[in-house]
């Protein structure tokens, strides 16, 4: 078998068998297969796609490429969420210690931002002597002890993803549902997790735009995760605006504590407990989803979930004290109110722009290799549908440079449209798919 055989065969749209799509991966896992011959099948992927059993066999293959964490030590059910990322998605964060205050385990592996979405470890990293970079078995050791760890992918986590995703993103085959596909799954699946839920997001600050191919990401992810033996459900949810009111990484670190501590923002504060609730009701710890949220409701009223949210903190060598003292986060130097050039109706606030905006001052990358600043950003930020009066706060943009600044307000200015009437109310969770 030839590899060039395999890429000829998916360039004329025929099916590939589970012989080849392996042998092709663990070809270019080793080295053996160069990135010319891997970005060639990739094209032929975008222009040919995959059907779902070759989508499966693919998935399987890059998690294979490397360790599939063994979490059979850990008694509790092991659950986990993934997003397709959004602006101002900080989820993960509350999540993951308030699910482990209700009887199931969260070992978490996430990633970075790059674009105009922030990324958990940038969010994390914030957090002063957090580490996001654990060995397998020390972060195994830490879901044991407290039920939660949120670290990054090790070199040994599906390491084909790691060398194809960077492959794709410099030859223009990025948005393939099958590639997206395997690059999520293979390395969720390798967590060792029973139960998977996924948020996968549309809008202008989402990767995918339309609520449509939003869908077919989804059932593409939900399929494979079934065909792999997990138990796995999606949430279609709207990324047309920021979510919550805090955009920049430290500023998200605050925004998600005051969702622990019962303060958070009313549509943040929703999605985290809907999909908490999802987690609960499919490792059978909650009968149903009325139960779920009241477990979940309790142990942020008992300051559990902040406590928990601490603890893992301190696992990962990070200050605890983040929870209750917030001015032991990074913070910036220039602080900037946006003000509502007239009164009105907030009609719409994209989320692409405030997403660039923040890019700008250097809260997210250009370049994979860039340095983030991670105590700018925007706060206090307005939802659709509020109204304001003229000179009123829109935002408070957090800087450190002048410059950037300037640079990021051109951005902001156009990213707030008012009228006379409110708009429709767009749900903000859309569908679920099972």
């Amino acid at each position: 078998m030839l590899p060039q055989w395999i890429i000829e065969k998916k360039r004329d749209g025929r099916e590939l068998s589970a012989q080849e799509i392996t042998f092709f991966i663990e070809g270019y896992t080793r080295g053996d297969i160069p990135d010319y011959q891997m970005a060639a099948l990739a094209m032929a992927i975008y222009l040919r796609g995959m059907t779902p059993e070759e989508t499966a066999v693919l998935t399987d293959a890059m998690m294979r490429s490397g360790v599939v964490l063994d979490t059979s030590r850990i008694p509790r059910p092991k659950v986990d969420k993934h997003s397709t990322g959004g602006i101002g998605d900080k989820v993960s964060l509350p999540l993951a210690p308030l699910l482990a205050c209700c009887g199931v385990a969260v070992p978490m592996i996430s990633g970075r931002g790059l674009g105009i979405t922030g990324g958990t470890l940038d969010k994390l990293e914030s957090i002063p002597g957090y580490r996001t970079r654990l060995a397998e078995e020390e972060f195994l050791d830490i879901v044991a002890r407290c039920g939660c760890s949120i670290a990054g992918q090790t070199e040994r986590l599906a390491p084909a993803d790691r060398k194809l995703y960077a492959l794709r993103d410099v030859t223009g085959t990025v948005p393939s549902i099958p590639l997206i596909t395997a690059s999520i799954m293979s390395k969720k699946l390798a967590e060792g997790v029973d139960y998977l839920v996924l948020d996968v997001k549309f809008g202008s600050g989402a990767f995918m735009r339309s609520r449509d191919d939003a869908r077919r990401l989804a059932e593409s992810l939900v399929r494979v995760g079934r065909a792999m033996g997990k138990n796995v459900r999606a949430l279609l949810t709207d990324m047309n605006q920021p979510l919550g009111r805090a955009v920049g990484n430290a500023l998200e670190v605050i925004e998600s504590a005051e969702i622990l501590h019962g303060r958070g923002p009313e549509d943040v504060t929703r999605l985290t407990l809907a999909l908490g609730a999802e987690l609960l009701t499919m490792a059978g710890v909650a009968k149903d989803d009325a139960a779920a949220q009241a477990l979940l409701s309790r142990a942020i009223a008992s300051g559990a979930a902040a406590e928990k949210f601490a603890e893992m903190i301190r696992l990962h060598g990070g200050d605890g004290e983040i929870v209750v003292d917030y001015n032991r986060l990074p913070a910036a130097s220039l602080h900037q109110p946006l003000t509502a050039p007239c009164e009105g109706f907030i009609v719409g606030v994209d989320a692409e722009r405030i997403g660039r905006a923040c890019v700008l001052l250097g809260a997210g990358r250009r370049r994979v290799e860039d340095r983030v600043d991670l105590a700018v950003g925007l706060s206090d930020l307005v939802k659709a549908g509020e109204r304001v009066e003229k000179g009123q706060t829109l935002a408070i943009v957090h800087a450190n440079d002048a410059a950037r600044l300037d640079e990021a307000l051109k951005w902001l200015r156009e990213a707030f449209t008012f009228g006379d009437e409110p708009p429709p109310e767009a749900p903000l969770i859309a569908e679920r798919v099972v």
